[in-house]
């Protein structure tokens, strides 16, 4: 399963796995694999103590950071991360807010004590990423940064190169791809309408060639839905390079899921998905719930865009994680259409090991359809 990314970041497996738990971080990395640690939520303070935590747990093994600049959003172009919050919090209106917390409310969720409560704006902008990059670029086993939300802005990329690391971006469409490699993007994600998070219209099959011709010969990491070895045979037999994969790792032993997140996994199906905007302003695949529902009914407030609607919703987020019992049914379960197939919570390791073994499976089932 070796390929060209394989020996440029020296790993045995091009298994990217996208997660914000830096034990699946370090154990995928470990096992073989590429983790990838989800920057959005931390201070540039608590990045550096998760990096810091997974550079003692790794080895020698390299890693990657994960920031999100959309390539729109409110407030382009203030780089003062407080003078931009403050701009952002005017734009608000106050029934966004007030409509967040009645639906807590009516669930019973318990308000946040005063101390815990953070600051609204985590990630999500340039202002609040560029620190993140500086951070990240600091670690020397940080070997990727990669942009969930558009083509990275000139001098990000250009200050990621200057230190020798890859950029990689996500994308949902060829055209989306094609501006990444003119702006000098090194790795391009595709990812499919199946995939968790946020994500584009298109399904993965069509997708993956469609941009792996676009964009040749820069290398392409299919994404969307993958969670078995057979999806990440296909995805080479394409011509990508790799798949980039973050789903299943939301369910393995290493997860800091609580036990109430994890059965709402368990218990979902493939057709339990919906692509909301009700958390982050942007169509994100999640579990459909109480909350992705009220936010479609007729009295609810249209989602502000990005990052208005996630800074709404940033002491929700809160509050969902510090009281999981009481909000399951309101819970944000970011998740793509393989959760149907997420019906067990298994070891970094063994997970790794069932992919590449179902891999091989099939790669020598399709060479056996191929007589001498």
């Amino acid at each position: 399963m070796r390929t060209e990314l394989c020996e440029r970041l020296g790993i045995e497996f091009p298994i990217f796995a996208f997660t914000h738990c830096r034990d699946v971080v370090a154990a995928v990395s470990r096992a073989g694999g590429f983790g990838v640690l989800g920057a959005v939520g931390f201070t540039p303070e608590q990045l550096a103590i998760e990096l810091q935590w997974i550079d003692e747990h790794v080895g020698d093994k390299p890693y990657g950071v994960d920031i999100v600049i959309p390539g729109k959003y409110e407030g382009m172009g203030e780089m003062d991360p407080a003078k931009l919050e403050e701009q952002l919090k005017a734009l608000i209106p106050p029934q966004h807010r007030q409509y967040a917390s009645r639906i807590l409310a009516e669930h019973g969720v318990p308000e946040l004590p005063g101390e815990d409560r953070r600051q609204e704006l985590l990630g999500w902008t340039q202002a609040t990423a560029t620190p993140q990059v500086d951070v990240s670029l600091q670690h020397e086993k940080v070997r990727l940064i990669a942009n969930a939300l558009g083509t990275p802005p000139p001098d990000v990329i250009e200050h990621i190169h200057a230190s020798g690391r890859l950029v990689a971006a996500l994308c949902g469409r060829a055209s989306q791809a094609r501006r990444h490699v003119e702006a000098g993007v090194d790795i391009v994600i595709a990812q499919g309408t199946e995939g968790g998070g946020h994500t584009g219209e298109i399904g993965s099959l069509v997708l993956w060639p469609e941009v792996i011709d676009a964009v040749a010969p820069i290398p392409v990491l299919a994404a969307g839905g993958i969670g078995t070895g057979r999806q990440i045979a296909a995805a080479l037999a394409l011509g990508a390079q790799g798949v980039w994969t973050g789903s299943i790792w939301l369910t393995v032993e290493e997860a800091e899921a609580s036990p109430e997140q994890m059965a709402s996994y368990f218990q979902a199906t493939s057709g339990d998905t919906v692509r909301s905007r009700s958390w982050t302003g942007k169509p994100a695949r999640m579990l459909r719930n109480d909350w992705t529902e009220a936010w479609e009914k007729p009295d609810a407030p249209d989602p502000l865009g990005m990052p208005l609607q996630g800074m709404v919703t940033a002491e929700a987020m809160q509050r969902v994680h510090r009281y999981p019992r009481a909000a399951q049914a309101v819970a944000f379960n970011p998740v793509g259409q393989i959760v149907g197939s997420m019906n067990a919570k298994r070891p970094v390791r063994d997970v790794i090991f069932d992919l590449v073994s179902e891999y091989v499976e099939a790669a020598e089932r399709l060479q056996a359809l191929n007589p001498e």
